[in-house]
């Protein structure tokens, strides 16, 4: 039986997320796993395909690659791909159709809202449990307390998923329930 994964900000190619991005927090990388972008892409590469089947299905809620030629890194990786593109997927539709099978701006998978950038708490509509989201990398959405974590909120930047797609159960079951 196929399965559907969820992924974000993977930023293939991009060389700052190793060298300069961190944590405002701690100060420490927000990649510390890998020293450079070829490092870094290769470990999601593999991690990726070891854990996505060829026949799975993949939300990637954007920001793909920078630059243009991080794009590559997209083929031969397992699953149907679904792009929902983030800030950072500036290039030409026709520079990812031949890695994604549809591009989108939002989807909605069972009560799960999938979007790029966490949606306003006001925006959240009655049927949906909870928000899967990507952009922020290091950070979580929290409560007006600034500290609590909202949980109707998942942040499935590779940051946050062991740099790989993350099963779309596994983490839909993290919301409270209904």
């Amino acid at each position: 039986m196929s399965k559907v994964w969820i992924v974000s900000d993977t930023h293939f190619g991009h060389e700052s997320m190793y060298s300069k991005f961190v944590d405002p927090a701690t100060g420490l990388s927000v990649r510390p796993w890998a020293k450079n972008a070829s490092e870094g892409d290769a470990i999601m590469r593999e991690l990726w395909n070891s854990r996505v089947g060829p026949n799975d299905k993949v939300y990637h809620l954007g920001d793909v690659a920078i630059p243009r030629r991080g794009l590559a890194c997209m083929d031969g990786l397992h699953g149907r791909k679904i792009l929902i593109r983030g800030n950072h997927d500036i290039f030409k539709m026709a520079d990812y159709t031949p890695y994604f099978a549809d591009i989108r701006g939002t989807h909605k998978q069972a009560d799960t809202i999938l979007t790029h950038y966490p949606i306003h708490t006001e925006s959240i509509p009655h049927w949906c449990r909870g928000v899967l989201h990507g952009h922020t990398h290091h950070a979580i959405v929290t409560l007006e307390d600034g500290v609590t974590p909202d949980t109707r909120f998942q942040n499935v930047c590779v940051e946050h998923t062991a740099w790989a797609p993350i099963e779309f159960e596994e983490v839909r079951s993290r919301f409270p329930a209904k």
